[in-house]
């Protein structure tokens, strides 16, 4: 093999339209555009959505709600998931995360703890919030809670 004889492999590259190069190339006079209309112009047609002058569907369609940018969105644990850790842990969202526990949301707000479920080991959960009755079961259990 020697680099002069390399080339891509057949079929790979397709040679582009030559335009406007004589009636014998098939794209010649009209270069494939067709006579005259808003097409065959420089800088023709039309932007998306434009439906030639009828009202757009997207005027049409009703809408409804709006989508608050300021929501902050937490990824969500309830005490039933926390049982599965052994006594003594410290539990946080990076460890919930390497044990797939939980599910990171795209520019998250943290962790939240809901009180779903019974906790019976003493751990120390580390999270940007609690419910009060997820707070109060793991102060009962034993555990610390530690709002970040």
């Amino acid at each position: 093999m020697r680099i002069d004889t390399l080339s891509p492999a057949e079929g790979a590259v397709t040679a582009r339209k030559r335009l406007g190069r004589g009636i014998g190339s098939g794209l010649g006079k009209t270069s494939g555009k067709g006579h005259k209309g808003q097409w065959a112009r420089s800088g023709g047609g039309v932007r998306p959505g434009f439906e030639g002058g009828q009202m757009p569907l997207i005027r049409r369609v009703p809408k409804r709600g709006f989508n608050n940018h300021f929501k902050k969105v937490y990824s969500i644990v309830n005490l039933s998931t926390l049982e599965g850790f052994e006594a003594g842990a410290i539990v946080n969202i990076d460890t919930l995360n390497e044990k797939g526990l939980i599910k990171l949301v795209k520019g998250s707000a943290g962790l939240k703890v809901l009180g779903n479920g019974e906790l019976t080991k003493a751990i120390t959960v580390q999270a940007a919030k609690f419910s009060a009755s997820a707070k109060e079961a793991i102060e009962k259990a034993g555990g610390k809670v530690e709002q970040i």
